[in-house]
């Protein structure tokens, strides 16, 4: 049984940063591709960052040169690091799993297999 579990969010200044984790259970992840998606209250959920087995990643627009994903396999646990925190960042993080061996990083949801409860991420103006 494959299980996501997010944490690190929290409330901080904008300008500041935090490191959300995502630990993955059930199986060994190095193989598959993961993401960061994010939904803000009254938005639809929005990729973030994702990183392949090969350690190839992908950011949007809105997070590329703040935010860093990286992964440690030995922990199966993926990482986001935020940095430069803005008010529009405030969102829900889920993390997520692409179990299809593709070799790149899907941008959307219908793309990932199983996904996280989320974490909150709030960023005070």
């Amino acid at each position: 049984q494959v299980h996501l579990e997010e944490s690190g969010g929290g409330l901080v200044q904008a300008g500041g940063s935090l490191r959300l984790s995502c630990a993955a259970s059930g199986r060994d992840f190095r193989n598959y591709s993961m993401a960061w998606f994010r939904q803000a209250p009254g938005k639809e959920r929005e990729f973030v960052a994702g990183i392949s087995w090969s350690d190839y990643t992908d950011y949007a627009d809105s997070a590329r040169g703040r935010f860093t994903i990286s992964r440690d396999n030995a922990k199966n646990t993926v990482y986001l690091q935020m940095n430069s925190l803005k008010p529009e960042d405030t969102a829900e993080y889920y993390c997520a799993v692409d179990l299809t061996f593709y070799i790149g990083v899907v941008v959307y949801e219908a793309g990932y297999d199983y996904w996280g409860q989320g974490t909150q991420v709030t960023v005070a103006s």
